[in-house]
């Protein structure tokens, strides 16, 4: 259960974090975001607040912006009878096309003929009555209550989000990778301020039957060369004992001062996860935020070129087991659950960043196949035809399906079934 609740607030938040980019850039742009979605499926819970609606749904896998484009423009078919409800000018600020038992108070209209996009205005008969045609005109800012029951604002074409300049449709498909990547940077430098700080090239303890309390060092004792190579701090130590591979190595150790020279042969230690080579002290720490904060850093920059690493390297030797999806990524969440919440930011970091890199990928499905298309129309100064970019989605789509129902399989076949 712990493993389950702590993977849907890791999951939740990614996604979150991801379509905020999106929905916060459009905004800034003039596009109008009709929906903020976190889950999928079924609606859980809706609240409306100026022209956006935010929805949870009951699938807590995923999530979504929904933009106001041509193929999601609001129609009422002639023939249908919707509830209009007018403000104090006479214009329509809510629409009830969901049929139900119980609408809204309002004018009852049968639909003759309907713009909600451009002439943004509504022909019908009042109360059903033939001889009754009357025209209303439509407030932009309108809200429409759907047959699944949910409200949102129409869609006007000039706040479509096909409308918008190029460099905005840029801005807002590569806002939701961006986001992913900062929030593994920010949670990168939380971790670094919550564990202890960089290991120094001071001794704080010495254990008891190692190579090291063999040597007479002691807490307190800086260790300043290793084969006469200059140490920085413990990492420099580590490196070097790693390197040795057991053989003997010459420390220079400084004592109140002092500086004396020893001999130390490195200990073969033998774990489950391979074998490593110790000589038996702790580093003292430095608990300077600054150098926490450097340290949170530069490991988020690593990690992000691990990862283009890693990328390059899928393409160029392509492998199921180098991918994860939700299944696999659960099952890492679980494990990592079990060993602490340091752990657990560092793994939130680690699958930000590589989930925002991954959606910049010049696939079309993902966010870097649509701004592979926003770029060629930087180039060609116009967009593609709607029909042809339509067309590359629903390959993309596609393809992109098949290869998270392979995934998936191969995820479940690996975690739980090998």
């Amino acid at each position: 259960m712990k493993g389950i609740l702590i993977f849907l607030v890791v999951f939740g938040l990614l996604v979150f974090v991801h379509e905020f980019g999106h929905f916060i850039v459009a905004k800034k742009s003039g596009i109008l975001v009709r929906e903020f979605s976190i889950g999928m499926g079924p609606k859980l819970f809706q609240l409306r607040r100026s022209t956006t609606t935010y929805t949870i749904r009951w699938l807590p896998l995923g999530g979504y912006v929904r933009l106001a484009g041509v193929d999601d423009e609001s129609k009422l078919d002639p023939g249908i009878t919707v509830v209009l409800a007018l403000n104090n000018q006479g214009k329509v600020i809510r629409i009830d096309a969901s049929e139900s038992d119980l609408p809204i108070e309002g004018i009852p209209v049968q639909i003759t003929q309907a713009d909600l996009v451009d002439d943004l205005k509504i022909h019908g008969y009042e109360n059903g009555d033939e001889e009754k045609q009357r025209t209303f005109e439509v407030d932009p800012d309108a809200t429409i209550i759907e047959k699944n029951k949910t409200e949102l604002v129409i869609a006007p074409r000039n706040r479509q989000f096909q409308q918008a300049n190029v460099w905005q449709k840029l801005a807002v498909n590569f806002a939701g990778p961006f986001m992913n990547i900062v929030l593994g940077f920010v949670v990168f430098i939380i971790w670094s301020l919550t564990i202890p700080g960089p290991g120094t090239n001071e001794i704080s303890k010495v254990m008891t039957n190692s190579p090291a309390k063999t040597a007479q060092l002691v807490a307190g004792d800086k260790i300043v060369k290793i084969d006469n190579k200059k140490i920085a701090n413990f990492n420099d130590i580590s490196t070097a004992i790693e390197q040795s591979k057991g053989k003997k190595m010459a420390f220079e150790v400084q004592t109140k001062g002092q500086t004396r020279k020893v001999i130390i042969k490195p200990k073969k230690v033998k774990t489950a996860n391979g074998d490593y080579y110790q000589i038996g002290i702790q580093a003292k720490t430095n608990e300077a935020i600054g150098l926490k904060l450097s340290r949170g850093w530069s490991t988020a920059v690593s990690t992000t070129g691990l990862i283009f690493n890693a990328v390059g390297n899928l393409f160029r030797h392509f492998s199921l087991n180098k991918l994860s999806g939700p299944v696999g990524i659960y099952s890492q969440t679980a494990q990592v659950s079990q060993m602490g919440v340091t752990y657990v930011l560092a793994f939130l970091a680690m699958i930000s960043i590589n989930l925002g890199i991954v959606n910049l990928i010049p696939i079309p499905g993902l966010d870097g196949g649509k701004l592979l298309l926003n770029l060629i129309e930087l180039v060609r100064g116009k967009p593609i035809s709607q029909e042809h970019e339509a067309i590359v989605e629903l390959i993309g789509f596609g393809l992109l399906l098949l290869l998270i129902i392979a995934v998936t399989g191969n995820d479940i076949y690996r975690y739980f079934i090998k």
